[in-house]
């Protein structure tokens, strides 16, 4: 869909929500997806929602992420279960706790499957790979627990490579739109900085979802163009107090 002055508008939307344990960097990779900055510094007890067009296998489409703060573990799900088209449930490969914290979300998930569609796809994501040498958490152990709970796996850094982090939150995208055609093919995979980013698939439209209520999430549009690197001081203003270098 073409606007004025041939600009391509998004004729899809997707609702994309990160979960996991305080501290696991879901919100490092959210921003990192979103200006391919790395974060040093955030508040980690706000939960937003931001909103951004993206070009998914050549087609727009609105990519909405919600950045979810749990204090005290998946206790109140309610929020963002019937608003996810994706799920991504992050834990850190150098703490063992935030990998047993991720495995309470992944049971909530497959409890609650009455309240989302079931084709909706989770995406296991081991995150801080950067932190190899203190790994606690092994790859293996990571395929493990995707195979038992039927997701997708992913190993990533959200301080390294930019291109890694985006092919994971495009590729929740693919599945979401995929709906319950799910690819054994790519039941889990390896995503490093050595390795080469997996295939595209086939893009289709999305249903619209209502968002949460403004108590609940702050919506934040971050628009994307050829001028991103000039917009420092926007970014710095929208991403709640992130120290961004």
């Amino acid at each position: 869909m073409t606007g004025m002055f041939g600009k391509v508008k998004p004729c899809a939307e997707c609702n994309l929500v990160l979960l996991g344990a305080m501290g696991c960097g879901k919100s490092a990779l959210t921003v990192k997806f979103l200006t391919k900055r790395f974060i040093s510094e955030y508040d980690p007890y706000l939960e937003d929602i931001y909103s951004s067009d993206e070009l998914v296998d050549q087609q727009p489409v609105t990519v909405r992420v919600m950045d979810t703060c749990d204090q005290e573990g998946p206790v109140n799900c309610e929020r963002y279960l019937s608003w996810a088209n994706a799920f991504l449930v992050v834990y850190s490969i150098n703490d063992m706790e935030s990998f047993k914290d991720c495995q309470l979300y992944l049971q909530t998930l497959s409890m609650h499957k009455n309240t989302f569609r079931s084709q909706t796809p989770i995406i296991l994501v081991g995150n801080k790979l950067d932190m190899d040498r203190y790994r606690h958490v092994s790859q293996s152990d990571g395929e493990a627990v995707a195979i038992r709970f039927d997701c997708s796996f992913f190993e990533v850094s959200a301080c390294w490579d930019f291109l890694s982090v985006q092919y994971i939150f495009h590729e929740a995208v693919r599945r979401a739109k995929r709906g319950g055609e799910r690819s054994n093919l790519l039941s889990a995979a390896y995503v490093s900085e050595d390795k080469a980013l997996l295939g595209v698939h086939s893009f289709s439209t999305l249903c619209y979802k209502e968002l949460p209520a403004p108590a609940t999430a702050k919506l934040v549009t971050v628009k994307t163009s050829r001028a991103q690197s000039k917009r420092r001081v926007a970014t710095l203003t929208l991403l709640k107090g992130f120290k961004i270098f």
